[in-house]
């Protein structure tokens, strides 16, 4: 049970590691082309061999349950890959970022002082926590 609490506490609030460091590559959506860095979907990145889940948000499932999520998972693919591109941003985590059950780096991001969590919920294309979600209420 702590483990859960833990980990939607991770989920909802993000890490907040005293460690930020700059990144700068160009991005591309995986898939689309070759690169150092790529967009698997609007919350996981690649760079080179590590993949990284970004913290603070959740997005819909390009796989997802319906019409809808799979659509609104490709716009919030797009628009995070906009958003890296606008230029350099900071990840925090440092050398040793916790990582999640997948083994993906849990790092948040932050640009200006926006962070990209911010940016997304805004948009629509995000929830602050997976556990509401239905991207498909309202479809059917």
């Amino acid at each position: 049970m702590i483990i859960i609490a833990a980990a939607w506490a991770y989920e909802r609030f993000g890490y907040r590691s005293a460690e930020w460091d700059m990144v700068d590559y160009d991005w591309i959506e995986c898939g689309t082309g070759s690169g150092a860095a790529c967009v698997i979907d609007g919350d996981t990145l690649v760079i080179g061999h590590r993949r990284i889940r970004l913290t603070g948000f959740d997005t819909p499932e390009r796989d997802g349950a319906c019409e809808a999520e799979r659509r609104l998972a490709s716009v919030a693919r797009y628009e995070l890959t906009r958003w890296l591109n606008r230029g350099s941003f900071e990840m925090d985590g440092g050398a040793e970022p916790p990582r999640d059950q997948y083994g993906r780096e849990l790092r948040s991001a932050r640009r200006a002082g926006e962070q990209v969590a911010d940016y997304m919920v805004a948009r629509n294309l995000a929830r602050r926590s997976g556990f509401d979600q239905d991207w498909c209420a309202g479809e059917g």
